[in-house]
């Protein structure tokens, strides 16, 4: 019986209710959250307390409850399994091999986050036996398909850095030319020309100089700056071509 023919039959008995009969896919989110500790890309991960994958490492996530979004799951999974919260989320992609999860067919809404590791306290609980960072370039085996998935977060990372704003959640308040182009090697994998790097980020007027510079460095003190928020925000709405 097709799904055509299923609707009609229910439509044609005003007595039944309507009520999903046959099996369905369950709905689940993922939470890829990278952060910065000052050397490297980190991503978040968690202990599995439970099977599948009792032991090993895994994404935070867990099933969308009903009546919730997608949105809404992975800020209280994340909470819930690692203390993290008002962090910034956003949808990657939507995940739903049949035989990604070996309990049934589950389909994953991913979201990833952006983190200061220094601003960041994360605590295992829930379903994690302990959450911990891990370089984003030499995770442990993971559960499930979240290698998969962290790869694809990590290259959206790369690609959202060439067309939007990145920095705001990884850095402290006021940074300096430096610690920016660091975050961008970071996330990158690559080094990056000093001088064109400073000549093309000051051209998108997205820094705003100020008069305090470096304190308690062997160096010479370097100016510090902080992000327009205007032009932050316009830029991450209609973003722009930033080539390094």
């Amino acid at each position: 019986m097709t799904f055509r023919q299923r609707c009609r039959d229910q439509r044609e008995r005003p007595d039944m209710p309507y009520t999903y009969q046959y099996p369905r896919p369950a709905l689940a989110v993922d939470c890829i959250v990278f952060g910065l500790d000052g050397e490297e890309l980190k991503v978040l991960l968690i202990e599995r307390r439970h099977e599948p994958f009792a032991g090993r490492w895994a994404l935070p996530g867990g099933f969308v409850d009903v009546g919730e979004a997608p949105e809404q799951a992975a800020r209280r999974e994340l909470e819930e399994e690692t203390g993290l919260k008002d962090v910034f989320l956003e949808q990657l992609h939507t995940f739903g091999e049949p035989g990604r999860d070996p309990r049934e067919h589950v389909v994953s809404v991913a979201h990833y986050a952006l983190v200061n590791v220094a601003d960041t306290r994360v605590r295992a609980d829930d379903d994690a036996r302990q959450a911990g960072w891990f370089p984003v370039g030499r995770p442990p085996a993971l559960a499930f398909d979240h290698a998969k998935i962290l790869r694809m977060a990590h290259d959206r990372l790369q690609e959202r850095l060439r067309r939007q704003p990145v920095g705001r959640e990884l850095l402290p308040r006021r940074f300096t030319l430096s610690q920016l182009q660091h975050v961008y090697e970071t996330i990158l994998g690559r080094k990056i020309d000093k001088r064109n790097f400073r000549r093309r980020v000051l051209r998108t007027g997205l820094l705003v100089e100020t008069d305090q510079r470096q304190k308690e460095v062997a160096h010479r003190a370097a100016r510090l700056y902080r992000f327009d928020a205007r032009q932050y925000r316009r830029l991450a709405r209609q973003g722009f071509h930033f080539e390094v």
